[in-house]
């Protein structure tokens, strides 16, 4: 069976091939806690701003499109692709955040909660707490205003047009805030292991 048929087949086989270049290259012989929680934030901090702009680069301008054009419409993508796009967008939030705060638990060497640390700007998590900060932020606008208004606006909660009209909007400024909030958050995270670009 070719495990890139499947979706978790073709996650299998990058794990496999992830795990088969820590030893090609030298595994260390201790297991890294950081590296670890790091590499996995990464990977779904990746599908969750991936979506992010997905949504905002290609999907809104697509719905914007088909609502001009009679066939198909934006049945196609507000029906079929938007809820599932919408489901994996949440989770990878979630997930993103929660192995950020992982992250910063094992990252922290003295004494307290490295989590605490980055949030209360503490020495040394200045650049990673500002970053914890706005993707705090970025969470909240998924699961609150982002994904409430888009219930109303896919038709998986009744609402009246002027709801949805309503609705369009708050979602469309949640997301750009977030899109906006998005490239500060990123250069957090990296500017915590490697410095900031200035």
């Amino acid at each position: 069976m070719n495990p890139l048929q499947t979706r978790g087949g073709t996650i299998i086989l990058g794990i496999v091939l992830a795990i088969i270049a820590v030893f090609a290259l030298g595994a260390a012989g201790a297991f890294n806690a950081w590296a670890f929680w790091v590499w996995v934030h990464v990977v779904v901090g990746i599908a969750w701003i991936g979506l992010l702009y997905y949504f905002n680069a290609v999907q809104a301008p697509a719905v914007a499109a088909a609502l001009a054009d009679k066939e198909p419409g934006p049945a196609a993508i507000n029906k079929y692709i938007a809820p599932r796009a919408l489901f994996w967008f949440r989770w990878a939030a979630l997930l993103t955040w929660l192995t950020g705060a992982m992250t910063l638990e094992v990252m922290h060497q003295g004494p307290g909660s490295g989590f605490v640390a980055a949030f209360t700007f503490q020495e040394g998590f200045a650049v990673i707490g500002m970053g914890a900060w706005l993707g705090t932020i970025m969470l909240l606008n998924v699961w609150g205003p982002i994904w409430q208004n888009q219930k109303k606006i896919l038709g998986m909660k009744t609402a009246t047009a002027e709801e949805v009209a309503k609705a369009k909007k708050v979602a469309f400024m949640a997301s750009r805030i977030n899109v906006a909030l998005s490239i500060p958050m990123l250069m957090g995270m990296i500017g915590q292991g490697h410095g900031l670009p200035f």
